[in-house]
């Protein structure tokens, strides 16, 4: 299959080759070069909670977590 490069350096991926590698619009593709030939990869979607896993701390308890916030409770 062919394609014609634009002005803009834009390339239309034939429908055949959408419908087949399940490329649909907004899609993300990261190009590479590999021995002289371009070579196209989509990027993995990635779960909505995935982007955030790992950003908050371990805590243990939630008093360890209100300590840390607020301090040391004044206790009479």
């Amino acid at each position: 299959m062919k394609a014609v490069v634009s002005e803009k350096g834009q390339v239309t991926i034939p429908k055949q080759l959408r419908d087949r590698l399940g490329i649909r619009p907004g899609e993300v593709l990261e190009f590479e070069e590999d021995g002289g030939r371009l070579v196209a990869v989509k990027q993995q979607r990635r779960a909505p909670l995935d982007s955030v896993y790992g950003i908050l701390r371990d805590v243990s308890t939630t008093d360890e977590l209100i300590t840390e916030l607020r301090g040391p409770a004044d206790l009479p």
